[in-house]
């Protein structure tokens, strides 16, 4: 018989055992028509055709699967916000998109986001969409005291001021919670944010005091990685004692939490930076006033600074450097490197007496930033992603980006211009703020209703129907145009 074709694979043994001939079709059988082929010798004896039972049970398994991924659609819930201009905060803006949240998070936002069956959908016409501002310092926002497991008032007046305001996120004590309106659990995003400190000359007990706690951890910090480079070597080498050493300190130096610090003046801003740089840690100093004086050291020195733009202090005159407040603090901060997060000079909600300069302005204080040389895209960032950062939850909230909270406002205009207005609050997906629907500001430029959905339907016959053709029916019953001839006809005579 003449052997009519032969592939040799590139892996098959040498020799006619490696050969895959066309005469040996004679030993192969076709089973179940085109469904199967088994192959003569050990193969075929350890073939077993598929049974029609094991096909209905694959049938059932995706069967389930399908089911279950239905179910698992179905509990889903999605927020489509449509035809709005998407600023991420990242600098990026996209204008006519649609951003969509699924389960609190941020599942998309683009121009090609399909919106499932279900959504909740919200057709912006147009407004703006920010990540939602936060407040690295506020009071009375949460209305109880400084334990938000036992006592937030989840319908606060000033939690709803605060998010017409724009914030869906603040620090209340030392705890990052969200304003998460009508709800009780799932506020606290983290707990111990920051580790206060007093470092000022006017105080040089508490300085001396200060530094012993850090010399003293960093040597405990020193004599531990000696003894884990030992312990590899020796395993009965003995642990350091950590008797009279300041856990604080420790837990700062070791990067696991930064530590805050209240000062204004030059030398106490000189001195912070140069404690810093002594012991490798990166401060937090909030005031910051004479900042603009020595930025050029803040930045060396890691130093974020927590600034109110409008602070206004003149200069100590005994001094013969430069002092005081200046409109530019920010500005020169930013410039030298110094990540910059703005706040009011009240951390509260003011409705009375004179107002401006609380939480309720915080978008108007970073506006007064960027009238003292700071660029609108890092004061933006000043009460949304720096402040995220500062906080240690910027992995978080602080700016638009898929996998993130959707923690959202939406605008009818610029943020940082003074009659823009919040037109609707959102966290964690769900809106908790909507401008038409709350009492404080819904009668200033009441937000246009959609063409669509007329604010009152209106029966044909009704006075105030519209016919067919375009025209307002009196609700008379009567011909218009028969009542104007009569009239004619009235005057002729």
């Amino acid at each position: 018989m003449k052997q009519l074709q032969s592939i040799e694979g590139p892996g098959a043994p040498a020799g006619l055992a490696g050969r895959i001939s066309f005469l040996g079709l004679a030993s192969s059988v076709l089973l179940l028509g085109a469904s199967a082929i088994s192959l003569t010798g050990p193969a075929l004896a350890s073939y077993s055709p598929p049974t029609p039972a094991a096909f209905q049970d694959e049938e059932d398994d995706s069967e389930d699967a399908e089911e279950g991924k239905k179910e698992e659609e179905e509990d889903d819930k999605f927020l489509a916000l449509v035809g709005g201009e998407i600023h991420t905060g990242l600098g990026g803006v996209l204008r006519n998109a649609t951003l969509l949240a699924k389960n609190g998070k941020i599942h998309s936002f683009g121009y090609d986001v399909d919106v499932p069956e279900g959504a909740e959908v919200v057709d912006l016409g147009g407004m703006r969409v920010y990540p939602g501002l936060i407040a690295v310092s506020s009071s009375g926002l949460f209305g109880g005291g400084g334990d938000l497991a036992n006592s937030v008032d989840p319908y606060s007046q000033n939690m709803t001021l605060a998010l017409a305001a724009g914030i869906t996120t603040a620090v209340n004590g030392n705890t990052v919670a969200k304003l998460k309106r009508g709800h009780v659990k799932g506020l606290v995003v983290k707990e111990d944010a920051f580790e206060s400190l007093s470092y000022s000359n006017g105080n040089p007990q508490g300085q001396l005091k200060v530094n012993e706690n850090f010399q003293r951890a960093s040597e405990y910090l020193r004599e531990y990685r000696a003894y884990e480079e030992e312990k590899r070597s020796n395993k009965d080498a003995k642990e350091p004692s950590r008797k009279g050493v300041d856990d604080k300190s420790v837990s700062i130096l070791r990067g696991e939490i930064r530590p805050r610090f209240a000062a204004n003046s030059r030398t106490d801003l000189m001195e912070i930076a140069e404690l810093a740089q002594r012991f490798g840690f990166r401060p937090i100093v909030e005031g910051a006033r004479e900042g603009w004086t020595i930025a050029d050291h803040l930045g060396r020195a890691g130093v974020t600074a927590i600034v109110t733009p409008r602070t206004r202090r003149g200069k100590d005159e005994r001094q013969v450097a430069e002092g005081g407040s200046s409109i530019e603090n920010a500005a020169k901060l930013y410039q030298h490197g110094v990540p910059v997060v703005v706040v009011p000079a009240s951390n509260g909600i003011s409705l009375g007496g004179i107002v401006g300069q609380d939480l309720l302005h915080l978008p108007i204080e970073a506006g007064f930033a960027i009238r003292g040389g700071l660029p609108e895209q890092a004061a933006l960032e000043s009460i949304t992603l720096e402040a995220a950062r500062v906080l240690g939850v910027d992995y978080r909230i602080g700016s638009i980006e898929v996998g993130k909270d959707a923690d959202l406002i939406v605008t009818d205009g610029d943020l940082l211009h003074y009659q823009t207005f919040v037109q609707w609050a959102i966290v964690d997906g769900e809106i908790v703020y909507d401008k038409q629907e709350e009492m404080f500001f819904a009668h200033i430029r009441p937000r246009p209703e959609s063409a669509l959905a007329p604010e009152k339907t209106v029966d044909a016959g009704e006075e105030g129907a519209i016919d067919p053709e375009g025209e307002e029916e009196d609700g008379d019953g009567d011909d218009d145009d028969e009542d104007e001839d009569e009239d004619e006809d009235s005057e002729d005579k």
